[in-house]
């Protein structure tokens, strides 16, 4: 049995929870889901510009976990900008 999953801190709360490419009707386009559990890791990263360390003890992880989370989110959002796809936040 799997070990159950620890509560997160998160204290980012989006008003906006969709972005696309501009022009694009959104029925033509694929959705990349992001957590936001995923923003708020990338959040900590890029705009506190905090360490693994000092982020994942904020968000009430463990560093790999946070690492794991972050690299996630990266993935997701290179696809989206790369691959011209509108990215959907969800909450978790």
């Amino acid at each position: 049995m799997p070990r159950p999953r620890l509560c997160r801190r998160i204290k980012f709360n989006p008003n906006i929870t969709y972005f696309k490419p501009q022009g694009v009707p959104m029925r033509e386009l694929e959705i990349v889901e992001l957590t936001t559990e995923e923003m708020e890791a990338y959040r900590l990263r890029h705009i506190n510009d905090l360490e693994q360390k000092e982020a994942a003890k904020k968000m009430n992880t463990s560093q790999s976990t946070y690492q794991r989370i972050l690299y996630s989110a990266y993935k997701k959002i290179a696809e989206a900008l790369v691959n011209g796809k509108a990215v959907k936040i969800i909450r978790n």
